[in-house]
């Protein structure tokens, strides 16, 4: 879509090249863009994706990213900077933020719909300093982050989650987290403890049922489980998002919260191990603005690579 004045939209296109789907050819991809209306910016050097953002911010009418949630992840803080909108192109493995926003997971489909896709504002989560789209975790999640390597990503896409995820269960052990929040502290033992902005996470696992990227709240759950294979029993549900329900989890929502261990942990914020405990959650409501249409219901109902 142009301009009101006719002229087209200057879109900066960023693709990241190691995502799992980075090195395809892009000319489809780049004719739909300009058959859209969109006057399509690509400089040589965008490995500092920050600061080709920020450069090229005052000359740009929004970005087009081209890649994972690690790729959304890394251009929040120059989104937020430049109050640029951007448009998704899922290049990545698991796609979470495209998927909890109902976007096509197809590349191409996923072009066609950026060039008329009304601004939508969305929220971000925030730990010590970062920003996140989708989950921030400590524990199993982080642990599985920090085992499934780029080449394992690439090579197996979301099926790779699925086995490093088994290969990890039986070496999982319990840690103690103190959680304060609103007004409460309380001292647990858990598995894993997660906080989520998004609804999907670790290619198609859900916070919980009913969030959503722009509900101004954080979705906190601990998995209190006393034996690794409650883990399996419980995966039915964590892909609903319905694991709030059962007995040995804890679940609630906030707007802020704190997360203490007696050693630092490392947390997870969309599938990069980027900080560590103690970590200091928060909401920012409406901080980022995404090209997508009005999610349709029932469109975040999506297969896994395996059955549960």
């Amino acid at each position: 879509m142009s301009q009101a004045d006719g002229t087209p939209r200057r879109a900066l296109l960023l693709v990241n090249g190691k995502a799992r789907s980075g090195g395809a050819s892009l000319d489809a991809i780049r004719n739909i863009l300009r058959e859209g209306g969109l006057d399509l910016v690509e400089p040589e050097n965008n490995r500092d994706c920050h600061e080709t953002i920020t450069r090229h911010a005052p000359s740009v009418d929004l970005v087009v990213l081209g890649g994972g949630d690690g790729t959304m992840n890394a251009a929040a803080p120059a989104l937020v900077e430049t109050k640029l909108p951007f448009g998704i192109l899922p290049l990545g493995t698991a796609n979470d933020l495209a998927r909890s926003l109902g976007l096509p997971l197809e590349p191409e489909a996923a072009a066609r719909v950026i060039p008329t896709a009304p601004e939508k504002a969305i929220d971000l989560g925030w730990v010590n300093g970062h920003y996140y789209f989708n989950v921030a975790s400590i524990g199993f999640s982080a642990d599985l982050a920090g085992e499934l390597t780029a080449e394992a990503k690439k090579t197996w896409g979301t099926v790779g989650y699925a086995i490093a995820a088994f290969r990890l269960l039986r070496r999982a052990r319990p840690f103690t987290v103190t959680i304060e929040h609103d007004g409460t502290t309380e001292k647990v033992t858990t598995i894993q403890a997660s906080v989520g902005n998004g609804r999907h996470y670790g290619g198609g696992m859900t916070v919980q049922e009913d969030a959503t990227v722009d509900d101004g709240k954080l979705d906190f759950y601990s998995l209190e489980v006393d034996h690794w294979w409650r883990l399996v029993a419980l995966l039915p549900a964590l892909r609903r998002g319905t694991h709030g329900q059962a007995e040995d989890v804890r679940a609630f929502e906030t707007t802020e919260l704190k997360l203490t261990t007696r050693k630092p942990r490392a947390v997870n914020t969309d599938g990069e191990l980027t900080t560590w405990t103690p970590a200091h959650f928060k909401v920012m409501p409406k901080a980022v603005r995404v090209l997508a249409p009005p999610i349709e219901t029932g469109a975040n109902r999506i297969p896994l690579p395996f059955k549960l």
